[in-house]
């Protein structure tokens, strides 16, 4: 079976096989991380703090950092927003409810917060290494761009809970939801005894 199919290409140059190899050991150690939520985000800030120290230090990159901003905010939304938005899409799946009668359907992101949190640590590590070339060190007044990114930063977040509030939902959830259970039933199956 080895001289059928792909196979044969795969054992004449090992430089993919590693790279596969490589790829398959990144993404067990990946898949690893995901319930250790409160770890992945702590190591993400000390991420975003070295960038930050090394923006910093070199007093430069703002551009870039102008760029990682932008990312930033645009996962963001995504985060912040329904898989299926009413208002732009019908479709024939669950909806957002948006009466008190309507069927509890669960609040689905568009981005998962584990896609949330690789993207965004993806995104750290690429500016940190863009950092290293002078290439993207582009002068500019950067005091301009940080007003430029607070206003878009508002307008953007408060168009964002102007369609929560609009469609009635809210995409964070504290805790677990427990069940009560009916309470009026259980105070009357102890009186009708066997």
């Amino acid at each position: 079976m080895e001289g059928i199919g792909g196979d044969g290409a795969s054992v004449s140059s090992p430089l993919p096989q590693w790279g596969h190899d490589a790829w398959r050991i990144y993404q067990f150690y990946l898949d690893k991380t995901n319930p250790h939520t409160a770890y992945r985000w702590i190591g993400t800030l000390v991420i975003a703090a070295i960038y930050c120290l090394r923006v910093y230090y070199v007093q430069g990159f703002y551009i870039v950092s102008y760029g990682l901003g932008i990312y930033l905010l645009n996962l963001l939304i995504g985060f912040l927003s329904p898989l299926v938005d009413p208002e732009l899409e019908v479709s024939d799946g669950p909806l957002l409810p948006t009466k008190g009668s309507d069927e509890f359907k669960p609040f689905i992101r568009r981005l998962p917060e584990f896609k949330l949190w690789y993207s965004m640590t993806k995104a750290f590590c690429i500016a940190f290494v863009m950092t290293f070339f002078s290439v993207f060190d582009v002068p500019v007044f950067w005091p301009i761009l940080l007003c430029y990114w607070i206003v878009l930063f508002v307008l953007t977040m408060r168009r964002q809970i102007a369609h929560m509030i609009k469609y009635k939902y809210i995409p964070f959830s504290l805790g677990k939801q427990k069940y009560t259970g009916k309470k009026a039933s259980t105070s009357n199956s102890g009186s009708g005894g066997d």
